[in-house]
């Protein structure tokens, strides 16, 4: 019998996630080396990894036959005392996008709804409705969140807002006195749900762990897997209510984050200077990438992240038109004039500036 006549209705109509385009893929569609392919599309460190954390993660591979501790009881006394919260108001998860999924098992279901901007990370959208909830996308003038705009479209229902900042894939940044002020607006029974994935890119982010101390149903969520440079290994964290996390802790799978991934994940805290090297690399890539659209007549969306929109006018050709030269960036189909380029080394922008200069003359 077709498995599809017994599956569960919402899962026929679930959307499936489209990770950026693996390099193996690519050079095995174009005949490329694989060495000389730049991944400019999922918002990956170009310098690699954190080394640190490289030398911790391989130390705890001669472990690997026991169990991760479950609890992940040492990397929550560090991200407690990095972040300066209580060890109960922590929940870690198989990255960042596990703990999103958490807060979808633990505050909706059917008949609930999630608001989220309608150019906002499409994992809001996937665990929403994965729990069979409706996702409330609100319309972003600017490529921005319009934060009146979904106060307005919160209702009875809403049990969830989910906001990144700054945003993927756009860009842009909200102010900390902007999210201070909508998240006291909220009703009691929303839970506001601020994605700091690319947090640490910027000069100063918000920080709304005051909000927390004062009772307000916010959760903060981060990752190791852009600054650090860890994204293979899956690790991040939410911090919130100590009552929200324990409901988190609820839905959590035991042993979620494995035990390299704690090890180099603890390592990575302690290695500043990377952190600030690759905050420094990312700051001077931004600049080139923004000189360099600038120069082709290419209209781009101002970021405040480790990755940039530029509009091109044919998302789907660019995307694959660079592949074949040999830099991977992302379409989207809901912005198809768009691609987004993750900010790499200087020779990699380059590359694939380069390209989009060689895709524009094509098309003259």
């Amino acid at each position: 019998m077709d498995a599809s006549k017994f599956a569960q209705p919402r899962i026929l109509n679930q959307p499936v996630y489209q990770p950026g385009k693996p390099i193996s893929h690519v050079a095995r569609e174009f005949g490329l080396d694989p060495a000389g392919i730049d991944k400019l599309a999922s918002n990956e460190n170009p310098l690699g990894p954190s080394p640190k954390a490289v030398a911790a993660a391989s130390a705890a591979l001669r472990e690997a036959n026991l169990y991760p501790d479950g609890s992940c009881w040492d990397l929550t006394g560090k991200v407690a005392g990095f972040l300066k919260v209580g060890r109960d108001q922590l929940v870690f998860g198989n990255g960042s996008n596990e703990v999103l999924e958490l807060v979808a098992h633990a505050f909706l279901g059917p008949d609930t709804e999630a608001v989220m901007g309608t150019h906002g990370f499409i994992v809001y959208k996937l665990v929403t409705l994965l729990m069979g909830g409706k996702p409330v996308e609100v319309p972003m003038p600017g490529y921005r969140h319009d934060l009146a705009a979904m106060r307005s479209a919160v209702t009875p229902k809403t049990r969830v807002v989910f906001l990144a900042s700054p945003n993927n894939p756009t860009g842009t940044a909200d102010t900390e006195e902007a999210l201070i002020a909508f998240v006291r607006s909220l009703p009691e029974h929303v839970l506001f749900v601020l994605d700091e994935a690319y947090a640490e890119y910027q000069d100063r982010s918000p920080d709304l762990r005051s909000l927390i101390a004062e009772g307000r149903a916010v959760l903060g969520a981060r990752t190791f897997s852009k600054i650090y440079g860890l994204a293979g290994l899956r690790v991040g964290y939410g911090y919130t209510r100590p009552d929200i996390a324990a409901l988190l802790q609820r839905a959590r799978e035991p042993f979620n984050v494995n035990l390299p991934a704690q090890a180099a994940a603890m390592a990575a805290i302690d290695d500043t200077e990377f952190v600030q090297r690759s905050r420094e690399t990312n700051r001077a890539g931004l600049k080139q990438l923004a000189a360099g659209f600038q120069s082709l007549g290419l209209d781009y969306v101002p970021s405040e992240a480790n990755f940039i929109l530029v509009k091109v006018g044919d998302g789907a050709g660019v995307f694959k038109y660079l592949q074949a030269r040999g830099t991977i960036v992302r379409p989207f189909g809901n912005l198809p004039e768009h691609v987004r380029i993750t900010v790499g080394t200087a020779a990699q922008n380059e590359r694939c500036l380069a390209g989009l200069k060689a895709w524009l003359a094509a098309r003259a």
